[in-house]
């Protein structure tokens, strides 16, 4: 049984895989990281190696807590990727879209890739049929979009996330969801078709937490599964066996 380990800027998500099945999900605050980790390793004693990155940060606690309990593979920048990063600052990519694009490259080969992560930020990122990563574009996701809204105006409150009742919006409340959850609904739109009109041949994947969200109120046909990280770290994982 393999561990991968996803530690993001707000929560951490956990899976336990057997071969290509997901057989538990877990998702839990950093705080409770040592707690967690501890329990869903003595429950399932089969788990002999763990695959880890991070965007956040994770307790060196913790990390030694997996490291005694299990073969622990981290992947950061030097590690094999089934793909050519063609990114002008190949360092500085984060290692959480380096991870769903090998993911993507994995699981759709020969194939145009598109992944929208919706997470704390919205990332997008392109993988052409030969392989070749070439970047995409980092937006504010929903939470942060409340949030500026709040914290960089005098009066509009802080609101947590709501589907519009109306496209327009008849108090200042609904123009705030009008304005978050539309406005993103027309950003991802947007970058779908502007992609569709160079690579016909596309396939396009919606991940992270707000994945679910979101897939019903896009217009564009999307292969939408919020666990796409944890299950991109399990193909990796294979892929990195045979080539690291």
């Amino acid at each position: 049984m393999l561990l991968t380990i996803d530690v993001g800027n707000s929560r951490i998500k956990v899976a336990v895989f057997e071969e290509d099945k997901l057989i538990e999900l877990f998702v839990f605050e950093h705080q409770e990281a040592l707690k967690k980790i501890s329990e869903i390793v003595s429950f399932f004693p089969k788990i002999s190696n763990a695959i880890y990155s991070s965007v956040g940060k994770l307790d060196v606690e913790v990390l030694e807590l997996i490291k005694s309990k299990v073969k622990i593979k981290i992947i950061n920048h030097d590690s094999s990727f089934p793909f050519i990063n063609k990114y002008a600052t190949p360092n500085t990519l984060g290692i959480d879209r380096m991870v769903l694009s090998a993911g993507a490259t994995l699981k759709f080969p020969n194939q145009n890739r598109l992944i929208i992560d919706a997470g704390t930020c919205v990332t997008y990122d392109f993988i052409d049929k030969d392989n070749s990563y070439f970047g995409g574009a980092i937006s504010p996701g929903i939470k942060l979009r409340y949030k500026s809204l709040h914290d960089y105006t005098a009066k509009l409150p802080l609101l947590t996330i709501s589907s519009p009742s109306n496209f327009i919006g008849d108090s200042t409340n609904n123009s705030i969801h009008s304005g978050v959850i539309n406005g993103l609904c027309y950003e991802i739109d947007g970058f779908i078709s502007q992609y569709y009109l160079k690579y016909q041949d596309l396939t396009v994947i919606l991940t992270g937490g707000d994945a679910d969200f979101l897939a019903k109120r896009l217009k564009s046909t999307i292969f939408a599964n919020s666990n796409f990280l944890l299950e991109s770290l399990n193909l990796l994982s294979i892929y990195t066996e045979n080539n690291d």
